[in-house]
């Protein structure tokens, strides 16, 4: 069985289906499929993320796709209707920093308000004012987004985002792309599991984590893989009001969710490999062992958290610089990239099929030159350093 389509988006989740808005809601005058392989996104980085949006980054293309991201949330209404609400709570980040980061922490900060970031920078003092159930132990300052940051429900947002493709005239395909069909420097076709083939004028890999494998298909060499992050629920007897999302010198993170907290923390560099394709299983052991004694010492009322439950997803890690790719592959011109997002892929999702979109229909950027995050580094092996991963 054979089809055929001027865009094939393969992922169907935050980024493809941001992709897809733009170019139906842009006049985008051709057909536009969609490729995706659960769409009930049981196991999709997308709705098993934080859905955490900050601007405190050190790259100030990064800082401008989210900032980006916090307009379309806040302009959710006004783009889909009275009724489309994700539940943004516009509540901070608050990244603290130790005597050995503090310079990066500065350096950072003059970069987030030279592009209009709302971050105030606050001394010890100032932090235990602001915040008081905060122990400022080992703390030598810390930035704070006044405005602009927070998270929201990435499930309401998907499906806004798909009901609204759906609206549009965007085709929604459920199948997996198991092969590729590419003569010389052109992609032809997709083909799926279940035998259909979809010849494509232009062929969008928005992959998430499996974006390498989706590129691999092509002959392409993309360093996407997935990795596994754990997502714990706690309670805590004592209540911490106004806490924001709260990122410790360990690198260990929490923030409110409802009347209870989540937190998580990356795993050791030395256990931290490509996640196996099934792998969903919540990594305990990194609860006792490193999140419940920073959790505690940072916060001392978290000294009688009580864990409710965990879950476990897997986010599209660029082994070489934990930045995205996005634009054109420099020999495969109708090949786009949106992946390895490595994390913050959610909240730069619109600016990003946003991009996509533009690349399509005008075959350049015209809102945001995101040139800093092109195949070219890629295939250089040529890191584009974020100085402020989380």
């Amino acid at each position: 069985m054979s089809d055929r389509a001027d865009v094939v988006i393969v992922g169907g989740a935050a980024v493809g289906l941001s992709a897809a808005h733009f170019l139906a809601r842009g006049g985008f005058p051709g057909r536009v499929v969609v490729v995706e392989r659960d769409p009930t996104y049981a196991r999709a980085a997308t709705t098993l993320s934080a859905a955490s949006i900050r601007q405190q980054f050190s790259t100030p293309e990064n800082i401008r796709l989210s900032q980006f991201g916090v307009a379309f949330l806040r302009g959710l209404k006004a783009r889909f209707g009275a009724d489309a609400d994700v539940g943004f709570h516009e509540c901070g980040y608050l990244v603290l920093a130790g005597p050995e980061g503090r310079d990066i922490l500065l350096d950072n900060h003059r970069i987030q308000r030279a592009e209009g970031a709302d971050i105030a920078l606050l001394e010890p003092d100032a932090l235990a004012r602001r915040f008081p159930f905060l122990s400022t132990e080992g703390v030598a300052g810390g930035a704070f987004g006044l405005s602009g940051e927070g998270w929201f429900d990435a499930h309401l947002l998907v499906a806004l985002l798909r009901r609204d493709a759906k609206a549009a005239g965007v085709d929604l395909v459920t199948g997996e792309v198991t092969a590729i069909e590419r003569a010389g420097g052109r992609i032809e076709a997709v083909r799926l599991a279940d035998g259909r083939r979809i010849a494509c004028g232009v062929l969008v890999n928005a992959a998430g984590p499996q974006a390498g494998d989706v590129a691999a298909l092509a002959g392409v060499a993309l360093p996407v893989e997935p990795r596994k992050r754990t997502v714990f629920v706690v309670d805590c007897r004592t209540p911490v009001e106004g806490l924001p999302m709260l990122i410790d010198l360990t690198g260990v993170w929490v923030r409110p969710e409802g009347k209870q907290f989540i937190a998580g923390v990356s795993p050791p560099a030395e256990a931290d490999g490509r996640a196996e394709a099934g792998d969903f299983e919540p990594d305990h052991a990194l609860f006792e062992e490193i999140v419940w004694p920073a959790l505690a010492t940072r916060v001392p009322a978290f000294e009688a958290v009580k864990p409710v439950r965990a879950w476990a997803g897997h986010y599209d890690y660029n082994t070489l610089d934990q930045n995205a790719v996005i634009g054109p592959h420099p020999e495969i011109a109708n090949l786009l990239f949106a992946n390895g997002f490595s994390g913050h892929g959610l909240q730069q999702a619109p600016a990003a099929g946003r991009a996509i979109a533009e690349l399509v229909t005008l075959g350049r950027y015209a809102s945001l030159d995101l040139s800093a995050f092109s195949y070219a580094r890629i295939a250089a092996g040529r890191p584009l350093v974020e100085r402020q991963v989380i």
